[in-house]
């Protein structure tokens, strides 16, 4: 029978050793939570304005922000990735889907809503499923990958997603300890 530890009640032996992580990590988490955020927000934001980065070319190549390409005037964020970008075995689904509205949609509130949460620390947990949902989505459209034959940046994209909520990296220096204590969130803890 193994004892307990009284004051996290955790089992002590040979082979039970519980680490908690240093402030150094947490601070470097929250660090990388925050910008993993803000690179999801601005891809909203370059979407949504045609602000010149992946999005607000026009056919000849000409740099044409807030143009015909942002969301707000009509452009579709998910046509140019889905249409033009998507190869191997998942090719002509993303093509067929290029452009949809309910496709763009998804796709602009994925991005807000992920990047508010990680940018925030609050709602890590459904952003952690919702982001790691839209890498391995966003990872099928360029399969195979350039560099190797199943790994890139979608899949440590979301492999780093599952590690921050794993940390509760939105505690630290985010809103996550606030949040957590919600009613709303209580009673549903898949919005912790």
């Amino acid at each position: 029978m193994a004892t307990t530890h009284s004051a996290k009640n955790v089992p002590i032996g040979a082979d039970a050793t519980i680490e908690t992580p240093s402030t150094t990590t947490m601070k470097v988490a929250a660090v990388l939570r925050i910008a993993f955020g803000l690179t999801f927000l601005w891809a909203f934001f370059d979407k949504l304005f045609a602000l010149g980065y992946h999005t607000g070319y026009n056919d000849a190549g000409v740099l044409d922000r807030f143009g015909d390409a942002a969301w707000i005037n009509g452009g579709s964020p998910t046509e140019g990735f889905l249409l033009y970008g998507a190869d191997g075995p998942f090719k002509s689904f993303y093509n067929d889907i290029a452009g949809a509205t309910w496709a763009d949609w998804l796709f602009m509130l994925g991005l807000l809503g992920i990047g508010l949460a990680l940018t925030f620390g609050a709602g890590m947990k459904i952003a952690t499923v919702c982001g790691v949902v839209l890498y391995v989505l966003m990872w099928t459209v360029v399969l195979p990958p350039e560099n190797h034959p199943f790994l890139d940046d979608h899949i440590l994209g979301a492999l780093t997603l599952i590690l921050l909520a794993g940390l509760h990296a939105g505690d630290t220096w985010g809103l996550g300890r606030w949040w957590k204590n919600v009613d709303f969130v209580q009673k549903h803890p898949v919005f912790r």
